[in-house]
């Protein structure tokens, strides 16, 4: 690769400077779980969601109704407009403090970018693409962090506010409630279609550029105590977690469950990235899905970027699709 950065009159596919993209480079459930097990942190009572059941974002309280709430995100690029990168990498940053029923209040930038590979004036784009969903949010982006990186990364450090008897946690589904998907998944097939070809899938940015304020707010209204969103993990793999953490069993019924349009045709023709078939076979021994074919667990393990809310109740406008259980000898099943 050349040591001297491309002028932006040169068509720039940022997904090509990059190993893979979005949430599904994140390292697998099973080994990071490996890896922080043995870690403990210096803790007190004021620490109300810390390392334990892998939530969202970490909580602590200040005072009596009021709690700080952090989280980090950030990845490679997902798709290859910079401006549309950008979004989406703020949308998902804000998306964690949403789905602990939160408020975000201020971010920090968290950038690595190629100087001597990719023009800088990309790089203004990807920020202006964060700024302007950090605005739509009405969140104060005040600087951050920047290095020279051999891949390009981008993503916030988001805090917020919550009230800590109203939070929406993973390890507070009970048994007996439905469930609730507030965006349809397929946006990994999708983005990787896109990598590989260059397709751009409109109806995959607009959904992973929309914001989850909306249904974190609807989700507490209606009175939901428990809630993750699905990202990296693929929907059992969050939905796993949050049922393991909650000592319940999730039952997904996977007719109900919506997707984009042209996920299934992407599943179809093979683009089907590492990070999903990894999600799948962490989550297999914990998973009973007699009569459901292949194709359709790879779907519901496909790795999201900025996906929407899974929660442990009904929300105004979101399909239901599955239900909470007693435990069972299972933690997820899908019928």
């Amino acid at each position: 690769m050349s040591t001297t950065a491309q002028t932006t009159t040169e068509p720039v596919r940022l997904t090509q400077y990059a190993h893979g993209g979005g949430c599904a480079c994140k390292i697998p459930p099973g080994e990071l779980e490996a890896v922080v097990a043995g870690l403990t942190p210096w803790s007190d009572a004021n620490l109300l969601v810390g390392l334990e059941t892998g939530d969202d974002a970490a909580v602590v309280r200040i005072e009596g109704d009021r709690a700080i709430v952090a989280t980090t995100d950030f990845f490679t690029p997902v798709v290859d407009d910079a401006y549309d990168f950008g979004r989406i990498a703020a949308a998902n940053a804000l998306s964690d403090v949403y789905a602990m029923g939160a408020t975000p209040l201020v971010a920090l930038n968290l950038v690595g970018w190629p100087r001597d590979v990719l023009p800088l004036e990309l790089l203004a784009e990807v920020l202006r693409g964060g700024l302007d969903v950090a605005r739509e949010a009405q969140v104060h982006v005040a600087g951050g962090q920047s290095i020279d990186d051999p891949e390009p990364k981008y993503g916030m450090a988001v805090t917020g506010t919550a009230d800590p008897a109203k939070l929406l946690r993973n390890d507070a589904a009970e048994p007996g409630l439905p469930v609730s998907l507030t965006k349809p998944l397929g946006v990994g097939v999708l983005n990787n279609r896109h990598k590989a070809t260059g397709e751009v899938f409109r109806q995959a940015i607009d959904s992973m550029v929309r914001l989850n304020a909306d249904a974190s707010r609807a989700a507490l209204a209606a009175g939901v105590r428990a809630a993750t969103d699905v990202t990296g993990f693929g929907l059992l793999g969050h939905g796993f977690k949050m049922a393991r953490a909650s000592g319940v069993t999730m039952v997904v019924d996977h007719t109900k469950v919506p997707y984009l349009d042209g996920a299934r045709e992407a599943l179809r023709d093979g683009y089907v990235s590492g990070g999903t078939r990894r999600n799948l076979d962490w989550v297999r021994p914990h998973l009973s899905a007699d009569g459901v074919d292949e194709d359709e667990l790879l779907l519901l393990a496909d790795a999201q970027t900025s996906g929407g809310l899974l929660v442990v109740g009904e929300v105004p406008g979101a399909p239901v699709v599955g239900e909470t259980v007693a435990a069972g000898e299972h933690g997820i099943v899908v019928r």
